[in-house]
């Protein structure tokens, strides 16, 4: 099962107490305080980790707690620090504080840690206290509570290039044919019901990772169909394809209807660059294929499309033409993220 959403209550552990000593030792008169300090309450972590790919885990554990700290000992005896607590996540999970909507931070590497809770301060012993006035203080302070905090987890999975269509457009039949990937293939629309990931070999050691998620209906954005639920799921890419079943009528309204609803989502999804492949070659004659796509060769000039191009992924028929394409929309997209690091040369 796929759970993309979670709530956590996170409560980190209490400081230990400080202690009440006085030092008593054969042959040491007025030996004086000597009680310790409590031990630092036990944090808790998030940390993301790549083999993570759903927050199914969070569905019944909703209650999280660290160690407390152990309180302090005679003879100046610092308690022991309670264990903090660590939370796998999956890559790409961001943090929300429940209270006041508060992005806490967003897990994309893997190994990134981020501490959502820390530990209550440890309390003083009588050791702390001490003076030339009050030379045998019997006062201590006793540990701070640790915080507590009730955290949203949503996970927006990390790919290159996302699938946009309505629902039936053949997203995952392609997913399917040009990755590893095995999604759910079926003649009937909803056939994706949860975000697949799928890696493809775009030649020369190149690669990009394709993100399906389940198709959009018009009125998405007033929650008609499975509204706009998944597409938090392709924040993250730098490109998208709008894809458009050829044989449903007329491409140009489909792809104006992905436009709009895409544009309602908002959070920079319509400032993307893009790419238009036209589905189900197959099921259509030359001269229907020709006038589809010119349809969509028109829309994608009018809207700052990458390319248009028609592809049967039944029959294999232009799958070479979209990778090239999937690899020049994946350079598209990267140009417009942070120059990446220029490697190491000797000879420089």
């Amino acid at each position: 099962m796929f759970l993309d959403i979670a709530t956590l209550r996170v409560q980190a552990g209490k400081g230990g107490d400080g202690a009440i000593s006085t030092r008593r030792e054969k042959f040491v008169p007025r030996g004086g305080p000597d009680g310790g300090n409590g031990g630092q309450g036990g944090s808790v972590y998030l940390v993301a980790e790549v083999e993570l790919t759903t927050l199914l885990d969070f569905r019944y554990q909703k209650d999280c707690k660290a160690g407390v700290g152990q309180p302090g000992g005679g003879n100046r005896r610092t308690g022991a620090a309670g264990e903090d607590l660590i939370i796998p996540v999956p890559c790409g999970t961001s943090v929300f504080r429940v209270e006041d909507d508060v992005l806490l931070g967003d897990l994309t590497e893997s190994g990134q840690r981020l501490c959502v809770a820390r530990g209550g301060a440890p309390g003083r012993g009588n050791w702390m206290f001490r003076s030339a006035r009050n030379q045998t203080p019997m006062k201590k302070t006793p540990g701070k509570p640790g915080e507590y905090v009730e955290v949203r987890l949503e996970l927006r999975l990390i790919a290159d290039i996302g699938l946009v269509g309505a629902p039936n457009a053949g997203k995952s039949t392609l997913l399917s044919v040009i990755t590893a990937a095995q999604p759910k293939v079926a003649n009937y629309p909803f056939t994706t019901l949860v975000p697949n990931l799928g890696i493809v070999d775009l030649g020369g050691y190149a690669s990009c990772t394709l993100a399906d998620i389940p198709g959009l209906i018009e009125g998405a954005s007033d929650g008609k169909g499975l509204g706009h639920e998944f597409l938090r799921h392709i924040e993250r890419n730098s490109a998208l394809l709008l894809m458009a079943d050829a044989g449903d009528g007329d491409p140009g309204a489909a792809l104006d209807m992905l436009r709009k609803e895409l544009e309602k989502y908002g959070n920079r999804l319509i400032d993307l660059p893009f790419a238009v492949v036209l589905t189900k070659a197959d099921l259509l004659d030359e001269e229907t294929q020709a006038e589809a796509l010119a349809v969509g060769k028109q829309w994608c000039e009018a809207h700052g499309g990458h390319s248009t191009q028609f592809i049967s992924a039944v029959r294999g028929d232009g799958l070479d033409d979209l990778k090239r394409l999937l690899a020049a929309l994946r350079e598209a997209g990267r140009a417009g993220d942070e120059p990446e690091p220029r490697p190491y040369n000797p000879l420089d």
